[in-house]
């Protein structure tokens, strides 16, 4: 009953508690392409990246499955048992593993404290590679969308359980994804790789829910999620490449804290913009005479309309950012490496 109390200091010790693993998670993250680069030779980072995105989407399906099975057998007492166990053993683990550096990288200055210019600096002096992450921000931007109105879209067409049971089968696609980067590799251009990804992605967003279907939503997102690791895979291998060794650790944590901010942002702004101006539209609006006769009528096909919109915004500005002289600099600065 304690965790029932809003005010219980146990409540709020294990929230805090959640919340410094959640940043330690974000540590992981960051330190995984860094140790490709320092363990795997250039030409195999590529595929060594996708068995990352792998292992990530293994243990998201696992983690998904499992936790929820315990907390509904067990209880929460037996998951967090479960959970510091494993992590103690994941440690353990970690003690046997050798990571023989090659040579030793002095820090030009020993300080303490964030060096936000010096990462700034480090990623200024490849040409186009802040625009790069900046791209990935205004994807996550967008990719805020579905983040926030997926489950209420998907409800509507089936049940809870079914759209559980859903979500468990699709998240195959990380793995799915991961595993064929890792087969095939991610070509000689990975920024190209990285753009033609997500221009096949916005255009699975345009169509995939153009009709009512779960058949449509569920082999669409499958494909989606598919191509996730392939971007993920390639901004990695990229900065792998460009950014020396002992700045990479800076350069991927800084990129993360960019392109992540910006889906919580999205979340915030597009329940108000769905519930005031593409919802109504599709319901008692203009958007019923328009098109409603073959896109359908309803609160869910307003969100489906804002999905199609996101979709056609993200495929213009993909082909815009494909044209630039930013992506021109950094294609050519990567292959002249």
């Amino acid at each position: 009953m304690v965790f029932t109390n809003a005010s219980s200091i146990a409540l709020w010790s294990l929230i805090i508690l959640a919340l410094v693993g959640a940043v330690a998670g974000n540590i992981r993250t960051i330190a995984l392409p860094t140790l490709v680069t320092l363990l795997i030779s250039e030409p195999k980072r590529d595929r060594a990246n996708g068995l990352v995105g792998t292992t990530n989407g293994v243990s998201f399906l696992i983690a998904s499955i499992f936790s929820g099975l315990v907390i509904g057998f067990l209880g929460m007492q037996w998951m967090l048992i479960l959970a510091i166990g494993l992590t103690v053993l994941t440690i353990l683990h970690l003690v046997t593993i050798a990571i023989p550096e090659r040579e030793i990288i002095p820090a030009e200055h020993h300080t303490n404290h964030i060096d936000i210019r010096g990462t700034i600096r480090a990623i200024q002096l490849v040409p186009g590679l802040f625009a790069l992450i900046f791209f990935n921000c205004f994807n996550n931007f967008l990719g805020g969308v579905f983040m926030s109105l997926m489950d209420a879209y998907g409800l509507s067409i089936v049940s809870v359980q079914i759209w559980g049971i859903l979500w468990g089968v699709l998240s195959l696609g990380f793995i799915v994804g991961g595993l064929a980067v890792a087969k095939k590799g991610l070509g000689k251009n990975p920024l190209r790789t990285l753009f033609l990804a997500n221009i096949v992605m916005w255009i699975i967003a345009i169509f995939f829910t153009i009709q009512a279907s779960i058949v449509l939503l569920s082999v669409g997102l499958f494909i989606y999620l598919c191509l996730i690791p392939v971007v993920e895979a390639s901004e990695q291998t990229i900065i792998q490449a460009v950014i020396p060794l002992d700045r990479q650790g800076r350069v991927f944590g800084f990129a993360q804290s960019v392109e992540q901010a910006a889906s919580p942002l999205t979340a915030f702004m597009i329940g108000p913009i769905a519930q005031l101006i593409f919802i109504p539209f599709m319901t008692t609006g203009a958007g019923v005479d328009l098109i409603g006769t073959w896109f359908g009528t309803g609160s869910d096909r307003g969100i489906a309309l804002l999905f199609t919109v996101t979709g056609v915004i993200g495929l213009i500005v993909t082909l815009l950012a494909m044209r630039s002289r930013s992506y021109q600099k950094l294609s050519k600065n990567y292959l002249k490496r």
